[in-house]
Parts: structure tokens; C-alpha cells; sequence
């Protein structure tokens, strides 16, 4: 049978309000890549991230672009010579992994290489807001291993103390989301270390964090969006500690090994984290997640409900994808 596709918009609201530095959200607007061969269905979930110049309208026209040569029998390493990275490129990419394992009846996590896939524990995210406010969402987390807290304002010191004091067993990831400056990271750096928090993920604007090479780090610091891909790498060193893989910036499952791979040669810690979306987003980056340090994959414990089928989460734990939601 001749291979079909179909591109879908879905909406997904959030439980309240989703906040980071840059604005609210309280939905989540994803994209799918459907690819049918026959009996077998291949799925991938992308969502169009603004921040990177992409919105919904875009990010479609991207994939129906794509549509004759995924037709006339284009694979996943052609897809670099035919799209650049992006969301687009993910729904795609994850889309033809899932198909590839539904026609030969393997795991994709098999079919990379992998042991077999293990829980992992996620971190559970603390929304930007006032600094009392951020710490009764804390103290409701402080039974959790993991938390990550979006600061990028004033008084982020504030906000760093009452946060770990409201939870004063659990590891915190601080994420600034390009919200601090020259003239107030030491501050905040050094408020972070005192509070005792674990990394502090993308304080400065990218593009505009060469402080980060003259400055000392009292907590490692975690590139977000100054990393997207393989290439980016080199240009990182001597500015950051880790980097965050997010399949949405990589362009996919494909890059985003190949990403990893590279950042562990080179000596950088890494954290595999989401945008905002379902757990059929999630789920091929839980095959990247099994290499690495911290994981942030709690995409849809934000939302209202998720797929059924979807991820199992029992708190903080999340279990690896069944083949009826992915891979």
C-alpha cells in the first residue's frame, strides 16, 4: 500500500497557568505527524515554540512541504538535507521511528541499541510567580525528589531562598529562561549556591552569555537555548556545565543521539527536558533520558488530562512508553 500522512492541530489545556519569565500559557497547542503504511501507524508530536520563530500555521507548512518526498520513500537521515531543525522536523522524525518499529515489530529503544528501557524520575516544575506564591508550590512538591523553578525577574534571590526552604529535601533546578543579566547573576548565582540548588539552566540570553566564560560557576550551568544541536556544542565550552536536550529544538529522536553522543565526549553533564505537551511528546525522549543527569520530562503532568494511552507516572517515576502510544 502507498504510504499516507496526516498533519493534525490538537489543543490541550493546562491545570491553571503555565509560567516561566517570558509569559503565560494555558494551553498546549501541538502538532502531529501521522504516517500510515496499510495496518502499520506511525506517530510524532511536536510543539511550535514562538521563542524560535514558529507557530502552528508554520510549523504544518513545514511538514506538508516534506509530503511528496516522504511519499516517494524518504527516510529519517534524509531529513537534514530536506528541512532544518526544528519542531517540524521532530513530528516527522519521531513519526517514521514509530513506523519503522510497528512495520518490523521491535522496539525503537531496540532497534538504537539500548538496554532495557528503566524508569526514570522526573522533575516537577514550580511556575514563575511571586516569591511567596513559587514557595506554597514548592512545600506542595517537597515530597519530591526533583523540583525545577522558573525564576528570570527581580528578586530571584528571594525567590531562591523561599523555594528551597519550602522544600528542603529535594534537589532544585533553577531555570531563568534568558532572564538575568550581566549585572545581576553573580547575586543570583551565588543566592542559588547558598540555597544549595543543583544547576541553573540558560541565565542569560543566548547569544549574550559570554560573561559565563570570566565568571566562576558555584553551581553548574545548564545551556537551554543557546544548544540545539551537534554542531552548537564546540561554540558552548568554557561557558557552560551541562546542556539541555530538547527533541523539539534538536529536530527530532536522530539528532538528538547523535547530540548526546557528541556532549558526552566532550565532557558536558545533560538534562533531557520538554516543552509543554503530551506524553506521545515524551516518550521518545525517554530513550534519550536514560543517559543522563537530571530529566525533565513532566510535560504532562502540567496538562488537564493526557492520551490514553499514555505515560505512566506514580509521582516523580515515569515509566518507559508502551508500543500503543509509541515506539
Amino acid at each position: 500500500m502507498a504510504l499516507k500522512m496526516e498533519i493534525m492541530v490538537e489543543r490541550w489545556p493546562i491545570a491553571g497557568a503555565f509560567t516561566i519569565s517570558r509569559g503565560s500559557k494555558t494551553e498546549a497547542a501541538v502538532v502531529l505527524c501521522i504516517l500510515t503504511d496499510g495496518d502499520y501507524v506511525g506517530r510524532g508530536e511536536c510543539v511550535p515554540y514562538a521563542r524560535y520563530g514558529e507557530s502552528l500555521d508554520s510549523v504544518c507548512g513545514e511538514i506538508e512541504k516534506l509530503r511528496d518526498a516522504l511519499l516517494n520513500g524518504a527516510t529519517r537521515e534524509d531529513l537534514p538535507a530536506l528541512i532544518g531543525a526544528g519542531a517540524a522536523r521532530n513530528a516527522i522524525d519521531c513519526a517514521l521511528w514509530d513506523l519503522e518499529a510497528k512495520r518490523s515489530g521491535k522496539l525503537v529503544a531496540d532497534m538504537v541499541g539500548l538496554p532495557p528501557l528503566r524508569d526514570l524520575t522526573t522533575a516537577v516544575t514550580v511556575s514563575f510567580g511571586n516569591a511567596r506564591a513559587m514557595a506554597a508550590s514548592a512545600a506542595a512538591f517537597a515530597d519530591r525528589p526533583l523540583i525545577k523553578v522558573k525564576v528570570g525577574g527581580d528578586n530571584d534571590a528571594e525567590r531562591i531562598r523561599l523555594v528551597a526552604e519550602a522544600a528542603p529535601a529535594s534537589r532544585i533546578i533553577i531555570d531563568a529562561n534568558e532572564g538575568w543579566s550581566g549585572d545581576n547573576i553573580v547575586e543570583n548565582m551565588l543566592a542559588a549556591a547558598k540555597a544549595g540548588v543543583v544547576l541553573i539552566e540558560q541565565p542569560l540570553p543566548a547569544g549574550k552569555d559570554d560573561i559565563l566564560a570570566e565568571i566562576p560557576h558555584p553551581v553548574p550551568v545548564c545551556a537551554d537555548e543557546s544548544a540545539h544541536g551537534t554542531d552548537d556544542l564546540h561554540t558552548l565550552l568554557g561557558r557552560y556545565d551541562s546542556i539541555n536536550i530538547k527533541l523539539d529544538k534538536t529536530g527530532g529522536l536522530t539528532e538528538a543521539l547523535r547530540m548526546q553522543k557528541r556532549a558526552r565526549e566532550l565532557g558536558f553533564g545533560i538534562m533531557v527536558g520538554c516543552m509543554v505537551g503530551t506524553s506521545l511528546a515524551m516518550a521518545p525522549a525517554t530513550l534519550v533520558a536514560q543517559d543522563a543527569d537530571f530529566v525533565d520530562l513532566d510535560g504532562p503532568l502540567i496538562l488537564k488530562e493526557d492520551r490514553d494511552p499514555g505515560l505512566v507516572f506514580e509521582g516523580s517515576r515515569v515509566s518507559p512508553p508502551e508500543p500503543e502510544l509509541w515506539g
